[in-house]
């Protein structure tokens, strides 16, 4: 009796380590084009409505005006966001296999995170909000202190403050889309998805969509600090302590770099994948500052 209830214990145990270690197993990447499959979808829809020249008085009739509006524009906002965050874990997940690569592929997938941040980046500011109007008005700033190429840069990604949100929208969907398509697609055809296989992953997103709305923030009189987007915190409050050309081009920079070095198998590989945890850590505690600001 109490050799079969070791052995049973001993069974409970290894199915418990199991279970633990094969996350890495599932399969994240088809997870995060599901994602993406309904954040273009969704998309779509709510660019027909969309109008550059009133952000945020669009936005707000597709909320109010617009047949089921704030539902798509909260599967559009909520299925990008979880596309960021699979692709992130897809990437965690399969970072040991990513030794066969070679550094040319390497760098173009890695490059696929900063455009999708520049993505949802471009995402917040269309939106016409507090929270969009501040953060497209820090990036034209800081993009203005890169030396001798910065007027340059600014009116060929910006310029928001002399031609409104037309180049942020054409970047947001045609320019970044494109830009990704090129980056992601021979790794998009290795996986083929059918939405049979992966049934709770879309009922959960779009369920989540439905009972929880799109963040949308108007101005309020008296506010003295506005919160940026999320992912952007951390820099926003790094802009308090250091030049914005340090804080908003160098250190963005400095993590793409570890990302680009930090290929197994590549020499000194765990030297910049150290590094690019430590930024990472020091990025996190930042934006926990920010967020309890």
């Amino acid at each position: 009796m109490i050799i079969t209830k070791s052995l049973d214990k001993l069974a409970f145990s290894d199915k418990l380590l199991a279970q633990l270690f094969s996350w890495k197993d599932y399969k994240w990447g088809a997870c995060a084009l599901i994602c993406l499959y309904i954040s273009l979808v969704s998309g779509v829809i709510i660019g027909l409505q969309y109008d550059y020249a009133t952000p945020f008085y669009s936005t707000t009739s597709i909320d109010i005006l617009v047949p089921y509006g704030e539902y798509f524009r909260s599967l559009h906002f909520f299925s990008s966001q979880f596309f960021f965050l699979l692709c992130c874990i897809h990437m965690i997940a399969v970072y040991s296999k990513s030794e066969r690569y070679d550094i040319f592929t390497w760098i173009q997938l890695t490059t696929n995170l900063p455009i999708i941040v520049l993505l949802l980046f471009t995402g917040y500011v269309l939106r016409g909000d507090s929270t969009g109007a501040a953060a497209g008005m820090i990036a034209e700033n800081i993009i203005q202190t890169i030396p001798f190429a910065g007027s340059f840069l600014n009116e060929l990604f910006f310029s928001i403050s002399s031609t409104g949100l037309r180049k942020i929208y054409l970047h947001h969907v045609i320019g970044l889309d494109l830009l990704l398509l090129i980056t992601a697609l021979s790794h998009i055809r290795l996986y083929r998805v059918k939405l049979n296989d992966y049934q709770l992953v879309l009922a959960g997103v779009l369920l989540f969509s439905m009972f929880i709305p799109a963040p949308l923030e108007p101005d309020h009189a008296g506010t003295s600090y506005i919160s940026g987007p999320w992912f952007f915190l951390g820099l926003q409050e790094l802009l308090r302590y250091i030049h914005p050309f340090i804080a908003g081009v160098i250190t963005p920079l400095l993590f793409i770099i570890t990302l680009f070095f930090s290929q197994p198998g590549y020499k000194h590989s765990r030297r910049w994948l150290f590094l690019g945890g430590g930024l990472l850590f020091l990025y996190s505690i930042l934006t926990l500052i920010a967020w309890n600001r």
